[in-house]
């Protein structure tokens, strides 16, 4: 079981990129990147918070629990 974090696809419904989201809830574009490509093994609910904020979303709409392939 994996957790996955969706930040690809609700940025993608907002039209928005990953360096506009960095921008707006000041986090670098690194540790977005991070979380984005899978490869964070904890994020901060601040962080949580600023992302679910700005894109208008909910942590569930963030992030899944899904079997390993």
């Amino acid at each position: 079981m994996a957790i996955v974090v969706k930040l690809d696809e609700l940025l993608h419904a907002k039209r928005m990129t990953l360096t506009d989201l960095s921008e707006r809830i000041g986090i670098t574009l690194a540790n977005l990147s991070i979380l984005k490509t899978g490869k964070a093994k904890a994020m901060r609910f601040s962080t949580l918070e600023a992302i679910c904020a700005e894109l208008d979303c909910q942590p569930g709409d963030l992030l899944a629990h899904e079997a390993d392939s």
